[in-house]
């Protein structure tokens, strides 16, 4: 990388920590560190810290504190919401969810196949959208869960989680969606979208990594997935990591009050998928124009790979991304962007570019300044400088 300032352009992979979130969660490194179960005051006034941070993220999402469940991530809270489906349910033993969900769950769900349980995958289109009359078909009498992404996290596509959340009201099944991509992008409401389970996971709005958080509605049968102690009302073992809590309460916080620069990020977004569009011959933008994450843009350019076009921007002090972090070293292309048709030339000749609130006008500029000449490099045209 150049000793440019690094021009971060990757905030579906993870964000920065904001300065706000570190300054709230460094007394519980440093002087509070008591544990929140503890009986005496000092571990008490911990644990009202802890209540504190439950009652900000519940707010984020219009819950009650208590259908929270913290966890370490958004992949434990996927994880929790199917295996309490199955495990509360032990008659039922099939499972809808999409063929362009995060790894979390895909991969998951082919263990349990492995393991006797019946699994249906939905399609998408090319435009990467959900045909929802077929998941109404896919429902039946042994479906014990339908989980489906809020929002795909490689192309930015917006599912219609109301709507599919009324489909499986209205067939008795449980709904579970991994909303991870969306808090602070859009106003989250569980009460409106109807969701049985919902997952976030905190280092994608600007805290820490390693704590994330489960809705688990109130009155849905529930069975946790780790085993100890009484924490989180017995609903996951192991003593909570109070720190991160805080910073993830703070974060939810932020998160709202930010939800107004949303149209300033929407507008850096669409200027730089504009303009490289219009300065790069066979480019495409993957996926539908709306609805999409205010924040993120998939371009695929023929006759590249996104790996030497990733190589020559980090040189040039700019993040970016082929995908999912989570599978970031794969040779194979992208499987969401593989189901929804594109050929492995093109699926691997496709970047992410994915915006934050510290982003500006200067970041977009440099984009459209540096990616042009990359392509054309790597393509073998000439140069014009």
């Amino acid at each position: 990388m150049s000793d440019k300032a690094i021009c971060y352009l990757d905030n579906n992979a993870t964000t920065r920590v904001a300065p706000e979130v570190v300054e709230a969660m460094l007394p519980y490194l440093t002087e509070q560190w008591g544990n929140p179960s503890s009986a005496y005051s000092f571990g008490k006034q911990v644990g009202r810290a802890l209540d504190a941070a439950r009652e900000k993220v519940a707010a984020l999402i219009n819950a009650d504190p208590r259908e929270i469940i913290f966890t370490s991530c958004g992949t434990e809270g996927n994880n929790t919401a199917i295996h309490s489906a199955l495990v509360t349910q032990p008659g039922k033993r099939h499972i809808v969810t999409t063929a362009v969900e995060h790894s979390a769950n895909i991969k998951l769900c082919a263990q349990l196949e492995k393991r006797g349980y019946e699994l249906t995958l939905l399609p998408v289109d090319s435009l990467g959208e959900l045909d929802v009359h077929l998941l109404h078909e896919s429902i039946r009498k042994d479906t014990a869960i339908v989980s489906v992404m809020y929002a795909n996290n490689e192309t930015g596509v917006v599912f219609p989680i109301e709507e599919i959340a009324a489909i499986c009201r209205a067939r008795g099944v449980l709904f579970h969606t991994d909303a991870v991509q969306t808090a602070g992008k859009f106003k989250l409401d569980v009460r409106q979208l109807g969701a049985d389970f919902l997952s976030l996971s905190a280092h994608k709005l600007h805290a820490p990594k390693g704590v994330g958080m489960l809705f688990a509605r109130r009155g849905v049968p529930f069975s946790s997935l780790i085993t100890g102690g009484g924490q989180e009302q017995a609903r996951r073992g192991g003593t909570e990591n109070v720190p991160y809590i805080v910073g993830f309460g703070r974060a939810a916080e932020l998160a709202m009050e930010s939800l107004g620069d949303v149209p300033r990020i929407k507008s850096l977004r669409d200027r730089m998928e504009q303009g490289l569009l219009a300065s790069i011959p066979n480019s495409r933008r993957n996926g539908i124009k709306e609805p999409r994450l205010p924040n993120t843009s998939n371009i695929a350019f023929s006759d590249c790979e996104a790996e030497g076009i990733l190589l020559l921007l980090d040189r040039a002090g700019i993040c970016a991304s082929s995908g999912s972090a989570c599978t970031t070293g794969s040779l194979e292309p992208s499987h969401v962007l593989t189901a929804m048709g594109l050929s492995r030339d093109l699926a691997k000749g496709s970047i992410r570019l994915s915006l934050s609130k510290y982003n500006s006008d200067a970041d977009v500029d440099r984009v459209l300044r540096e990616l042009p000449v990359i392509v054309s490099k790597l393509r073998g045209e000439p140069v014009s400088m």
